[in-house]
């Protein structure tokens, strides 16, 4: 997928090459939260603990950590029907893998396999909409987009909840196998190319550093949940320091125009800004979805079930909600729709702080929803203001960006509120607390870390502009070989 524009699409109908994408990255998502309620399963089917059990989906967050830094590149050096047919042939390789997995060494292979195609759909996606998708039209079409991924991750805990009622945890990839077949071959049908790709060289030192730095970095953040701190900080630390030298890389392969992940994007205020707005709510977003159900389940004494069909309202009230939202913000643009949404979210995870063993379950279930309808309504203005704050050659590199920090921002929110939970809970446990009382008052405090950073939210919101600037769009774009283009170019291969 090249810099060079395409003819944007209008008049109220979604381009069929978003329809076809959005459906693909709502199976991939899907199966990113599907394997939740499988942990005793697999602890019991495959003879391991615990902690190794949580590895399917701590191998998966690392793989997309890793992978995602890299995608902005790939993304310019392949046709979209290359990348789509690499993605989704990748992610169904593992999917069959993990279905007829033997050991649990092959089901986490499996898992990585998949976490690789995964890594590409969302970057394409987003990029292929900021560049056949008219500015005027591209709120509508985002919240068609958020009602796919966010409906996703709602489902996965309750169609795996069900599933495992009745069958094998191997039937949660058995299933999705022939749904993600039929799609990829539709796709591949119907897909049309989206500008042309660019030549050029993968540096192949700048993909070490990404993933070993960001890997390390979501690998040391995710390692928290243990009592031992000096050594997820070395990690940490180690991992840190690989992204510093990534960054300076990348810098350096600036001047040549061949970075991995061209660092420009920076330059855009709007972007710079939603970065951070999108990067602290996803924060404090995956806390909270953390400690809920730790709350409800460890606390409350309900099922994984009855869990997940709690918090899927608030999860389609989110996806619903997102077609709205879109509309809204192509009319009057995003303040209306980010500061009261991130005024929402503050609201609600404060709420969350006065959780007790005796507290309803319509009041909690009152509060996700006002979460989830609150980042609808800071999530869709603030991706498409930001992707569209950038020159249109950059959009594949501000996707990747995005999805980078939203990986690392998830590891750290959850590393963040279950330190501070679990350093709470021992610390009365040891006074001599009750330990029901002690895991309690851990996770409200947890709840008002999260709330803390969701007035960082608030900051930014009120800093962001009405509309991005719009005549970036318009802007030639000079190619690898210098060359200007400013023709549209939409072909079908």
């Amino acid at each position: 997928m090249s810099a060079a524009p395409s003819v944007p699409a209008s008049g109220g109908r979604t381009p069929t090459v978003i329809r076809v994408l959005v459906l693909a990255t709502f199976v991939v998502i899907l199966n990113e939260t599907i394997m939740i309620n499988a942990i005793p399963r697999l602890m019991a089917d495959l003879a391991i603990t615990d902690r190794a059990a949580q590895w399917v989906s701590t191998a998966f967050m690392l793989t997309m950590a890793a992978v995602i830094p890299t995608t902005g590149w790939f993304l310019q050096r392949v046709t979209t029907r290359q990348a789509y047919a690499a993605a989704m042939g990748v992610f169904l390789a593992g999917t069959a893998l993990s279905a007829v997995a033997p050991s649990f060494a092959v089901l986490l292979l499996g898992r990585i396999v998949q976490a690789f195609g995964t890594a590409v759909m969302m970057p394409l996606l987003m990029t292929t909409l900021m560049t056949v998708v008219a500015e005027h039209d591209r709120g509508r079409v985002m919240g068609n987009v958020t009602l796919a991924i966010s409906v996703a991750p709602a489902m996965g805990p309750v169609i795996s909840g069900g599933v495992l009622q009745i069958a094998s945890w191997r039937w949660l990839f058995v299933l999705v196998l022939p749904i993600a077949g039929v799609i990829t071959w539709l796709g591949l049908r119907q897909l049309e190319n989206v500008g042309e790709p660019q030549a050029g060289q993968i540096d192949v030192a700048s993909v070490a550093l990404a993933a070993l730095g960001f890997g390390g970095l979501v690998f040391g953040l995710s390692r928290f949940e243990s009592d031992d701190f000096a050594g997820p900080l070395g990690i940490v630390a180690v991992g840190s320091a690989l992204i510093a030298l990534f960054v300076w890389r990348q810098l350096r392969l600036q001047r040549t125009g061949t970075p991995l992940l061209d660092l420009r994007v920076l330059l855009s205020a709007t972007y710079t800004k939603a970065l951070i707005l999108m990067s602290v709510a996803f924060m404090a977003m995956l806390g909270s979805m953390i400690l809920l159900p730790l709350y409800l389940q460890n606390l409350r004494g309900l099922s994984p079930l009855a869990t997940g069909l709690l918090v899927m309202p608030g999860g389609l009230a989110m996806g619903l909600l997102g077609p709205t939202v879109g509309r809204l913000f192509d009319r009057f643009g995003g303040r209306l729709l980010v500061i009261p949404g991130s005024i929402g979210i503050a609201i609600a995870l404060a709420g969350f702080t006065q959780i007790s063993m005796t507290m309803p379950y319509w009041q909690l279930l009152a509060l996700h929803i006002l979460l989830m309808v609150s980042l609808a309504a800071a999530f869709t203005p603030v991706f498409t203001l930001g992707l569209g704050a950038l020159p249109q050659h950059l959009y594949s590199h501000g996707s990747s960006m995005l999805g980078t920090l939203q990986q690392v921002a998830a590891a750290f929110g959850t590393a963040l509120v279950v330190t501070v939970m679990s350093a709470r809970a021992t610390s009365l446990a040891a006074e001599g607390s009750d330990l029901v009382a002690a895991h309690l008052d851990g996770m409200r405090l947890a709840f008002l870390v999260s709330a803390a950073l969701a007035l960082i939210v608030i900051v930014m919101a009120v800093l962001l502009p009405n509309r991005a600037a719009a005549h970036e769009e318009a802007a030639p774009v000079e190619s690898v070989e210098g060359s200007e283009t400013t023709a549209p170019e939409l072909t079908k291969r």
